[in-house]
């Protein structure tokens, strides 16, 4: 019975990926920058079975059934292919985080089942290669792959798309305190919000200024620079939400809480602490500040109203075999 262990991190992106070229290859319209969340992670077991009559499900320690399913017998079909192995498998994942809440659970997910499942099935892929087929699984997942901060190249093809590490994660002593706001499924999943993107009046113009707000990120991130750094994370995930909200039908991720964290960091930032907010597709406000705020943040967060915990993240490593 083959069988192999892997674990990963989801991760947060600066400059968001909303919206497909290619909906079934899940190519990006855009690039996206991202950064590994070190301390929350998805470990899953795949076991490739001849006693297996079917493919097999189990998410924290609970038997799955329907959409969720399907998705990952397909994504085992893709590997299924690539390695000329007949065998269903057995998978079995944690996740030491809320899953569906906008924290990137299926980024860890999808990065995770590729590469055990992968090296269950005896394939032995480039971080390239693993890139590109967790993307099949879930297109950020392919951010999950490398380690530190990422950027995924949108590319033109199944081949071009894939992601890659431009700072590892001791660069730079970013932290991300998770405001969780909500810790339920959202309504409205990510791939199906993707597919509205191109409904939106706003999708255009913010895809055409994609290029100059991914080279200010790019370079903050290397210079160390908070001040550029904040004003261009803040900036692009406000514009992916305008989409989401100018969709058609519009969706709305944001709860009240969400807006008295966004409100809040801004106060925080014109009285001269270095933090920034950024929100992937769910309510839960990702918080970035640099190391030496970390405590004070994270304590004032928890007062707010409506926050039910805060999560620590610093800048995590790449997937990995256990």
């Amino acid at each position: 019975m083959p069988s192999a262990i892997a674990q990963s991190h989801p991760n947060i992106a600066f400059i968001k990926y909303w919206g497909n070229r290619d909906d079934l290859l899940r190519i990006p319209s855009n690039n996206s920058i991202s950064m590994n969340l070190d301390g929350l992670s998805t470990q899953t077991q795949v076991t490739f079975d001849s006693s297996q009559a079917s493919d097999e499900l189990i998410l924290n320690s609970a038997p799955v059934q329907g959409p969720a399913l399907k998705r990952v017998m397909v994504f085992l079909d893709l590997v299924r292919q690539m390695a000329e192995l007949q065998l269903f498998a057995r998978v079995e994942s944690q996740n030491n985080f809320p899953m569906g809440a906008g924290i990137a659970s299926s980024a860890s997910a999808f990065a995770a089942l590729a590469l055990a499942a992968s090296a269950a099935a005896g394939l032995k892929l480039s971080e390239k290669d693993l890139s590109r087929l967790a993307r099949g699984g879930s297109g950020s997942a392919c951010r999950s792959i490398p380690g530190g901060f990422v950027e995924w190249q949108a590319g033109q093809d199944d081949d071009t798309s894939y992601a890659t590490s431009i700072a590892p994660p001791e660069h730079w002593s970013l932290v991300d305190c998770i405001a969780i706001v909500s810790q339920e499924h959202k309504a409205t999943g990510s791939a199906q919000g993707q597919a509205l993107a191109h409904t939106s009046p706003l999708q255009a113009p913010r895809l055409a200024d994609a290029p100059r707000r991914l080279e200010i990120c790019r370079q903050a991130i290397l210079d160390r620079d908070f001040s550029a750094f904040a004003e261009v994370v803040e900036q692009d995930s406000n514009l992916m939400h305008a989409v989401m909200m100018t969709a058609v039908p519009p969706l709305f991720y944001w709860q009240p809480a969400t807006l008295e964290v966004i409100q809040t960091v801004i106060n925080w930032r014109k009285d001269g602490l270095q933090v920034c907010y950024t929100i992937d597709a769910g309510p839960n406000v990702h918080v970035l500040c640099l190391e030496q705020h970390t405590n004070p943040v994270k304590e004032s967060l928890e007062q707010l109203p409506g926050v039910e915990k805060v999560l620590i993240a610093r800048p995590g490593g790449a997937a990995r075999l256990l």
